[in-house]
Protein backbone atom coordinates (compact mmCIF):
# COMPACT_ATOMS: atom_id res chain seq x y z
CA UNK A 1 0.00 0.00 0.00
CA UNK A 2 1.23 3.66 -0.54
CA UNK A 3 0.51 5.81 2.01
CA UNK A 4 0.51 9.69 1.49
CA UNK A 5 1.70 11.31 4.32
CA UNK A 6 1.97 15.31 5.06
CA UNK A 7 5.12 17.17 4.98
CA UNK A 8 4.93 17.71 9.12
CA UNK A 9 5.15 13.80 9.12
CA UNK A 10 8.11 14.05 6.77
CA UNK A 11 10.13 15.97 9.13
CA UNK A 12 8.21 14.26 12.33
CA UNK A 13 10.19 10.83 10.52
CA UNK A 14 13.00 12.73 9.72
CA UNK A 15 14.26 13.95 12.93
CA UNK A 16 14.94 10.71 14.91
CA UNK A 17 17.04 9.49 11.75
CA UNK A 18 19.48 12.47 12.51
CA UNK A 19 19.21 11.64 16.38
CA UNK A 20 16.40 14.81 17.29
CA UNK A 21 13.40 14.59 18.84
CA UNK A 22 10.42 13.80 16.63
CA UNK A 23 8.19 16.08 19.71
CA UNK A 24 9.98 19.06 18.17
CA UNK A 25 8.26 22.21 16.72
CA UNK A 26 6.81 20.98 13.56
CA UNK A 27 8.91 22.86 11.63
CA UNK A 28 13.12 23.18 10.54
CA UNK A 29 15.27 24.56 12.78
CA UNK A 30 18.49 25.60 13.47
CA UNK A 31 19.61 21.89 14.62
CA UNK A 32 17.45 20.10 11.63
CA UNK A 33 18.97 22.20 9.15
CA UNK A 34 22.61 21.77 10.44
CA UNK A 35 21.61 17.39 10.55
CA UNK A 36 20.55 17.71 6.84
CA UNK A 37 23.86 19.70 6.21
CA UNK A 38 25.65 16.57 7.46
CA UNK A 39 24.30 14.18 5.95
CA UNK A 40 24.10 16.16 2.64
CA UNK A 41 27.97 16.70 3.12
CA UNK A 42 28.60 13.09 3.76
CA UNK A 43 26.93 12.28 0.26
CA UNK A 44 28.28 15.28 -1.85
CA UNK A 45 31.66 16.43 -0.52
CA UNK A 46 34.10 16.83 -1.56
CA UNK A 47 32.09 19.86 -3.42
CA UNK A 48 31.67 23.24 -3.89
CA UNK A 49 29.47 25.25 -1.55
CA UNK A 50 26.94 26.02 -4.26
CA UNK A 51 26.39 22.29 -4.68
CA UNK A 52 26.07 22.02 -1.02
CA UNK A 53 23.43 24.81 -0.95
CA UNK A 54 21.30 23.37 -3.34
CA UNK A 55 21.22 20.02 -2.09
CA UNK A 56 19.97 21.67 0.88
CA UNK A 57 17.75 23.26 -0.60
CA UNK A 58 16.11 20.44 -2.64
CA UNK A 59 15.59 18.01 0.14
CA UNK A 60 14.02 21.14 2.60
CA UNK A 61 11.59 22.37 -0.23
CA UNK A 62 7.89 21.66 0.79
CA UNK A 63 8.53 21.24 4.46
CA UNK A 64 7.38 23.62 6.96
CA UNK A 65 9.73 26.01 8.27
CA UNK A 66 9.85 28.93 10.53
CA UNK A 67 12.34 31.00 8.31
CA UNK A 68 11.71 34.24 6.98
CA UNK A 69 14.25 33.17 3.81
CA UNK A 70 15.26 29.40 3.61
CA UNK A 71 17.86 29.93 1.11
CA UNK A 72 19.53 32.32 3.78
CA UNK A 73 18.93 30.27 7.07
CA UNK A 74 20.89 27.11 4.74
CA UNK A 75 23.68 29.97 3.74
CA UNK A 76 23.74 30.28 7.55
CA UNK A 77 23.62 26.83 8.53
CA UNK A 78 26.33 25.80 6.16
CA UNK A 79 28.93 28.59 7.86
CA UNK A 80 27.59 27.47 11.24
CA UNK A 81 28.81 23.68 10.07
CA UNK A 82 32.43 25.68 8.66
CA UNK A 83 32.36 27.46 11.80
CA UNK A 84 32.00 23.65 13.92
CA UNK A 85 34.09 22.02 12.59
CA UNK A 86 32.09 20.02 10.77
CA UNK A 87 33.08 20.97 6.83
CA UNK A 88 36.44 22.11 6.42
CA UNK A 89 36.73 24.99 3.90
CA UNK A 90 39.37 24.73 1.31
CA UNK A 91 40.39 27.52 -1.01
CA UNK A 92 42.62 26.92 -4.38
CA UNK A 93 41.08 23.71 -4.74
CA UNK A 94 42.61 22.25 -7.95
CA UNK A 95 40.34 19.73 -10.01
CA UNK A 96 40.47 18.24 -13.46
CA UNK A 97 41.74 21.20 -14.82
CA UNK A 98 45.10 22.67 -13.08
CA UNK A 99 44.35 25.78 -14.32
CA UNK A 100 41.00 26.18 -12.53
CA UNK A 101 41.25 26.89 -8.63
CA UNK A 102 37.94 26.97 -6.84
CA UNK A 103 36.88 27.02 -2.90
CA UNK A 104 35.82 23.52 -2.08
CA UNK A 105 34.57 22.19 1.29
CA UNK A 106 35.41 18.91 2.48
CA UNK A 107 33.06 16.45 5.13
CA UNK A 108 35.79 16.99 7.89
CA UNK A 109 36.52 13.49 9.93
CA UNK A 110 34.80 13.03 13.59
CA UNK A 111 36.84 13.83 16.52
CA UNK A 112 36.15 15.90 19.87
CA UNK A 113 37.31 18.18 22.16
CA UNK A 114 36.58 18.34 25.39
CA UNK A 115 35.55 21.62 27.41
CA UNK A 116 36.52 22.67 30.45
CA UNK A 117 33.05 21.42 31.99
CA UNK A 118 33.86 18.02 31.28
CA UNK A 119 31.55 17.89 28.09
CA UNK A 120 32.59 16.71 25.07
CA UNK A 121 32.38 18.82 22.13
CA UNK A 122 31.64 16.95 18.70
CA UNK A 123 32.42 17.72 15.18
CA UNK A 124 32.75 15.77 12.20
CA UNK A 125 30.66 13.94 9.37
CA UNK A 126 30.99 9.95 8.71
CA UNK A 127 30.08 9.59 4.90
CA UNK A 128 26.81 8.28 4.49
CA UNK A 129 25.61 7.81 8.03
CA UNK A 130 23.36 9.98 9.93
CA UNK A 131 25.68 9.61 13.43
CA UNK A 132 29.10 9.23 13.98
CA UNK A 133 28.36 7.48 17.37
CA UNK A 134 26.62 4.14 17.91
CA UNK A 135 22.95 4.19 19.61
CA UNK A 136 24.25 3.94 22.99
CA UNK A 137 25.67 7.68 23.46
CA UNK A 138 23.56 8.98 20.01
CA UNK A 139 20.57 9.29 22.19
CA UNK A 140 22.36 11.16 24.64
CA UNK A 141 23.81 14.03 22.72
CA UNK A 142 22.58 17.40 23.36
CA UNK A 143 21.86 19.50 19.91
CA UNK A 144 21.49 23.26 20.49
CA UNK A 145 21.73 25.07 16.83
CA UNK A 146 24.39 23.42 14.48
CA UNK A 147 26.72 22.57 17.54
CA UNK A 148 26.84 18.96 19.57
CA UNK A 149 27.72 18.10 22.86
CA UNK A 150 27.99 14.82 25.20
CA UNK A 151 27.54 15.26 28.89
CA UNK A 152 29.28 12.70 31.15
CA UNK A 153 27.71 10.67 33.76
CA UNK A 154 28.83 9.40 36.49
CA UNK A 155 31.45 6.91 35.97
CA UNK A 156 31.90 7.69 32.09
CA UNK A 157 35.50 8.30 30.02
CA UNK A 158 34.16 9.70 27.06
CA UNK A 159 37.37 10.48 26.21
CA UNK A 160 38.54 6.97 26.02
CA UNK A 161 35.26 5.65 24.58
CA UNK A 162 35.23 7.81 21.57
CA UNK A 163 39.01 7.28 21.16
CA UNK A 164 38.22 3.60 20.92
CA UNK A 165 35.25 4.61 18.49
CA UNK A 166 37.83 6.05 15.96
CA UNK A 167 37.04 10.14 16.87
CA UNK A 168 40.31 12.01 17.34
CA UNK A 169 41.10 13.93 20.45
CA UNK A 170 41.99 17.16 19.85
CA UNK A 171 43.01 19.90 22.97
CA UNK A 172 41.41 23.23 23.03
CA UNK A 173 44.38 24.92 22.13
CA UNK A 174 44.83 22.99 18.85
CA UNK A 175 41.15 23.95 17.91
CA UNK A 176 40.81 27.31 18.96
CA UNK A 177 44.66 28.58 17.91
CA UNK A 178 44.02 32.00 16.62
CA UNK A 179 46.33 34.05 15.23
CA UNK A 180 49.32 36.12 17.00
CA UNK A 181 48.47 39.45 19.29
CA UNK A 182 49.11 42.24 17.02
CA UNK A 183 48.79 45.90 17.30
CA UNK A 184 45.77 46.96 14.82
CA UNK A 185 47.88 49.78 13.18
CA UNK A 186 50.48 47.52 12.36
CA UNK A 187 48.34 45.05 11.23
CA UNK A 188 46.36 47.95 8.46
CA UNK A 189 49.89 49.17 7.84
CA UNK A 190 51.14 45.28 6.93
CA UNK A 191 48.02 45.20 4.78
CA UNK A 192 48.46 48.69 3.05
CA UNK A 193 52.27 47.89 1.95
CA UNK A 194 51.02 44.67 0.50
CA UNK A 195 47.95 46.30 -1.42
CA UNK A 196 50.64 49.21 -2.90
CA UNK A 197 52.69 46.75 -4.27
CA UNK A 198 49.63 45.46 -6.75
CA UNK A 199 49.30 46.10 -10.10
CA UNK A 200 47.23 49.38 -10.79
CA UNK A 201 43.24 48.19 -11.82
CA UNK A 202 41.24 50.20 -14.31
CA UNK A 203 37.76 48.71 -14.12
CA UNK A 204 36.02 46.50 -11.69
CA UNK A 205 32.29 45.30 -12.06
CA UNK A 206 30.00 45.49 -9.53
CA UNK A 207 32.38 45.84 -6.53
CA UNK A 208 30.93 46.04 -3.05
CA UNK A 209 32.98 48.02 0.34
CA UNK A 210 32.18 47.63 3.64
CA UNK A 211 32.24 51.16 4.55
CA UNK A 212 33.84 52.10 7.88
CA UNK A 213 31.67 55.37 8.15
CA UNK A 214 28.51 53.76 8.58
CA UNK A 215 27.56 52.24 11.99
CA UNK A 216 29.14 48.86 13.13
CA UNK A 217 25.61 47.85 14.64
CA UNK A 218 24.72 47.22 11.24
CA UNK A 219 27.05 44.58 9.42
CA UNK A 220 24.41 44.13 6.25
CA UNK A 221 23.86 47.63 5.81
CA UNK A 222 27.66 48.73 5.91
CA UNK A 223 28.36 47.22 2.41
CA UNK A 224 27.40 49.62 -0.26
CA UNK A 225 28.85 50.20 -3.63
CA UNK A 226 32.11 53.28 -3.57
CA UNK A 227 30.86 56.21 -4.28
CA UNK A 228 33.60 58.93 -3.50
CA UNK A 229 35.58 57.13 -0.59
CA UNK A 230 39.18 57.16 -0.34
CA UNK A 231 41.66 54.80 1.45
CA UNK A 232 41.57 51.03 1.97
CA UNK A 233 38.58 49.03 2.14
CA UNK A 234 37.71 45.38 2.23
CA UNK A 235 35.53 44.47 -0.43
CA UNK A 236 33.86 41.80 -2.55
CA UNK A 237 33.93 41.69 -6.21
CA UNK A 238 31.92 38.69 -8.17
CA UNK A 239 33.62 35.87 -10.29
CA UNK A 240 31.86 34.07 -13.31
CA UNK A 241 31.55 30.65 -11.13
CA UNK A 242 30.61 30.89 -7.42
CA UNK A 243 30.46 33.11 -4.38
CA UNK A 244 31.84 36.74 -4.92
CA UNK A 245 35.61 37.40 -3.94
CA UNK A 246 37.14 38.93 -0.79
CA UNK A 247 39.74 41.46 -1.28
CA UNK A 248 41.17 44.66 -0.30
CA UNK A 249 40.95 47.65 -2.57
CA UNK A 250 42.26 51.16 -2.72
CA UNK A 251 39.73 53.82 -3.68
CA UNK A 252 40.53 57.36 -4.98
CA UNK A 253 37.37 59.02 -4.88
CA UNK A 254 35.34 56.25 -5.19
CA UNK A 255 37.56 54.40 -8.24
CA UNK A 256 39.62 51.17 -7.52
CA UNK A 257 43.01 51.72 -8.18
CA UNK A 258 44.77 48.79 -7.02
CA UNK A 259 43.27 45.44 -5.45
CA UNK A 260 44.36 42.47 -2.98
CA UNK A 261 42.74 39.26 -3.01
CA UNK A 262 42.13 37.53 0.42
CA UNK A 263 43.40 35.31 1.73
CA UNK A 264 46.86 36.85 1.67
CA UNK A 265 49.38 33.66 0.46
CA UNK A 266 50.53 31.06 2.90
CA UNK A 267 47.65 31.69 5.25
CA UNK A 268 45.79 28.98 6.96
CA UNK A 269 42.49 31.11 7.52
CA UNK A 270 39.60 32.09 5.22
CA UNK A 271 39.03 35.10 3.28
CA UNK A 272 36.16 35.94 4.95
CA UNK A 273 37.72 35.54 8.71
CA UNK A 274 40.83 37.71 7.06
CA UNK A 275 38.74 40.04 6.15
CA UNK A 276 36.68 40.51 9.30
CA UNK A 277 39.58 40.69 11.38
CA UNK A 278 41.04 43.36 9.29
CA UNK A 279 37.79 45.37 9.73
CA UNK A 280 37.62 45.24 12.78
CA UNK A 281 41.03 47.05 13.30
CA UNK A 282 40.29 48.99 10.55
CA UNK A 283 36.93 50.29 12.64
CA UNK A 284 39.38 50.57 15.84
CA UNK A 285 41.88 52.64 14.44
CA UNK A 286 38.83 54.59 12.52
CA UNK A 287 37.64 55.41 16.74
CA UNK A 288 34.18 53.58 15.71
CA UNK A 289 35.18 50.21 16.87
CA UNK A 290 32.77 47.06 16.59
CA UNK A 291 31.13 46.62 19.81
CA UNK A 292 29.37 43.85 21.92
CA UNK A 293 26.49 43.46 24.74
CA UNK A 294 27.01 41.63 27.41
CA UNK A 295 24.33 41.12 29.86
CA UNK A 296 23.01 38.42 32.86
CA UNK A 297 21.14 35.44 31.32
CA UNK A 298 20.15 32.57 33.76
CA UNK A 299 23.31 32.01 35.44
CA UNK A 300 25.16 32.94 32.77
CA UNK A 301 26.46 35.68 30.77
CA UNK A 302 25.31 36.32 27.16
CA UNK A 303 27.38 38.21 24.43
CA UNK A 304 25.53 39.63 21.38
CA UNK A 305 27.55 41.06 18.61
CA UNK A 306 26.45 43.06 15.72
CA UNK A 307 29.28 42.15 13.36
CA UNK A 308 30.32 38.70 12.25
CA UNK A 309 33.19 36.62 13.90
CA UNK A 310 35.97 35.08 12.56
CA UNK A 311 35.96 31.12 13.11
CA UNK A 312 38.72 30.96 15.39
CA UNK A 313 37.27 33.06 17.98
CA UNK A 314 33.59 31.95 17.67
CA UNK A 315 35.18 28.43 18.28
CA UNK A 316 36.34 29.76 21.17
CA UNK A 317 33.12 31.04 22.21
CA UNK A 318 31.48 27.26 21.45
CA UNK A 319 34.31 25.20 23.83
CA UNK A 320 33.35 27.74 26.60
CA UNK A 321 29.84 28.72 26.15
CA UNK A 322 26.66 27.84 23.79
CA UNK A 323 25.12 29.47 20.84
CA UNK A 324 21.68 31.55 21.73
CA UNK A 325 19.05 32.77 19.91
CA UNK A 326 19.81 36.30 18.33
CA UNK A 327 18.13 39.11 19.81
CA UNK A 328 19.01 42.46 18.25
CA UNK A 329 22.32 41.07 17.28
CA UNK A 330 23.52 39.33 14.53
CA UNK A 331 25.21 36.24 16.56
CA UNK A 332 24.96 35.39 20.43
CA UNK A 333 26.39 33.40 23.22
CA UNK A 334 25.80 32.45 26.69
CA UNK A 335 29.42 31.56 28.48
CA UNK A 336 29.35 30.57 32.40
CA UNK A 337 29.87 33.49 34.57
CA UNK A 338 33.55 31.94 35.51
CA UNK A 339 34.78 32.05 31.87
CA UNK A 340 32.73 35.23 30.78
CA UNK A 341 35.77 37.79 32.12
CA UNK A 342 38.56 35.96 30.39
CA UNK A 343 36.48 35.82 27.07
CA UNK A 344 36.00 39.65 27.31
CA UNK A 345 39.28 40.21 27.88
CA UNK A 346 40.20 38.54 24.76
CA UNK A 347 37.69 40.22 22.80
CA UNK A 348 38.54 43.38 23.91
CA UNK A 349 42.53 42.14 23.11
CA UNK A 350 42.43 40.25 20.19
CA UNK A 351 39.77 41.50 18.00
CA UNK A 352 39.45 45.47 19.53
CA UNK A 353 35.66 45.05 20.20
CA UNK A 354 34.45 47.72 22.94
CA UNK A 355 31.37 46.43 25.28
CA UNK A 356 28.01 49.09 24.91
CA UNK A 357 25.13 49.35 27.19
CA UNK A 358 23.33 46.31 27.85
CA UNK A 359 20.18 48.30 27.05
CA UNK A 360 20.55 49.19 23.43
Amino acid sequence: MIERISATEVLADCRPMLGLSSSQEAALDDATLAGLGRRSAGIHCPCSRSTLRASLLECTRGLPSAYNSLPEAVDEAIESLIVGGDLLELNDVVTEDSNVRQTWVFAAPPGFVVRPSGSVYLFGVVPDQDSLLPSTLSGRVLHRGATRLLEPRSGDDLPHELSELGLQGLSADAWIKSPRLEDPAKLIARHQQLLACEDPVTDVQDLLILDSAQPVTYYRGRWTKPTNQDGMFVARRPQEFGAPLWCLVDLRNGAPVRLLDLPLKQTRWRACDAAWHLQMAIDHRSNGPQCYRRRADNGGVRFDFFSPLPQWSQRRLMIFGTPAPPDRSLISYVLPANEAEAEEKFLQQNLWLSRVDSRR
